[in-house]
C-alpha cells in the first residue's frame, strides 16, 4: 500500500494545489495555518499545507507548527515533506540549487516547541539524535538525481528567528558554528513531525546567499533565482511521487 504524504510549503509557493478547493481541519492545538489541499502528481494524491497561510501572512515566529502537522496527520499523512526557502552560507551549493539536509541547529525561541503540554499527560522525550527520516531523505536525493537536478546530500540547517534576515556576523557566527544552511521555518515543525509519529523531511530550496556572502542584495538575489529554484523542486517532487 503507498504512504500518504503531506507538503508543507512557504515562501514563492503562492497557489500551489488550488486545484482543489481544500478543507479546514481543527485540531487539539485550533486551526492550522490554512485549508488542507489535495494535489495529484501523476495518481498520487497528495495532501498540501501553506506554512504562512494562503496569503503569506503569518510570520514564522508566529505560525501554528503543532497545528499544521496534527492537521495533515489528521488527514491521513504519514509521512511530511517541509519545502523550506534558505540561504546558503558555507558555499556548498549554489543559489536555485536544491538541498536534503541531514543535521539542523535551532536558534528560535518563544514558539509552541512541543505537543506535549499539561492536556496531553505524560510526556515523552523524543529522541532526535537524526532529525530526518533517513529512508525519505535517500528517496528524495533519488528523485533529484534521476532527473538532473542539483540536490546538495547532507548538510546543517541553521533555524534562526526572523522574521528580519540576518546580520552578516550572525552569519559568521552561524557558520562557526557548522551550519550550511539557514532559514526559519525547519523548527519545531520537524520536531513536531516526530512527536506525533511521522516521517519528516526537508526539501531546502536554495535561492540566495546568506547575508555578506554574495555580491548583490539578498532580495536581488532571491527574485532572480526562485523560478529557477522552483521548477527544480517541482521536477523532484515529480520523480519522487512517480516513484513511490
Amino acid at each position: 500500500m503507498t504512504k500518504i504524504y503531506g507538503l508543507i510549503f512557504g515562501s514563492g509557493w503562492a497557489g500551489f494545489g488550488r486545484d482543489d478547493s481544500g478543507s479546514e481541519v481543527e485540531t487539539a492545538f485550533g486551526l492550522p495555518s490554512g485549508p488542507v489541499y489535495r494535489m495529484c502528481f501523476g495518481d498520487v494524491g497528495v495532501f498540501c499545507l501553506a506554512r504562512h497561510g494562503d496569503a503569506h501572512t503569518i510570520p514564522p515566529h508566529l505560525v501554528n507548527y503543532r497545528a499544521n502537522v496534527l492537521a495533515l496527520k489528521k488527514a491521513g499523512a504519514e509521512a511530511i515533506i517541509g519545502l523550506n526557502t534558505v540561504g546558503v552560507v558555507s558555499g556548498l551549493c549554489k543559489p536555485g540549487d536544491l538541498a536534503v539536509p541531514s543535521q539542523l541547529i535551532d536558534y528560535t525561541w518563544g514558539r509552541q516547541h512541543t505537543i506535549y503540554d499539561s492536556r496531553r499527560g505524560n510526556v515523552i522525550h523524543i529522541d532526535f539524535t537524526s532529525p530526518f527520516s533517513e529512508a525519505l531523505c535517500k528517496d528524495l536525493l533519488a528523485a533529484a538525481t534521476g532527473v538532473g537536478v542539483a540536490c546538495h546530500d547532507g548538510g546543517v540547517y541553521a533555524v534562526t528567528q526572523g522574521p528580519r534576515l540576518e546580520t552578516a556576523a550572525e552569519i559568521d557566527r552561524l557558520e562557526r558554528d557548522g551550519a550550511d544552511f539557514v532559514g526559519m521555518t525547519l523548527m519545531p515543525e520537524a520536531a513536531i513531525a516526530r512527536e506525533a509519529g511521522l516521517e519528516y523531511a526537508c526539501l531546502a530550496i536554495v535561492v540566495n546567499e546568506a547575508a555578506g556572502r554574495g555580491d548583490r542584495p539578498i532580495h536581488a538575489a532571491v527574485d532572480a533565482n526562485t523560478a529557477a529554484a522552483r521548477n527544480a523542486t517541482m521536477s523532484t517532487l515529480e520523480a519522487f511521487f512517480a516513484a513511490v
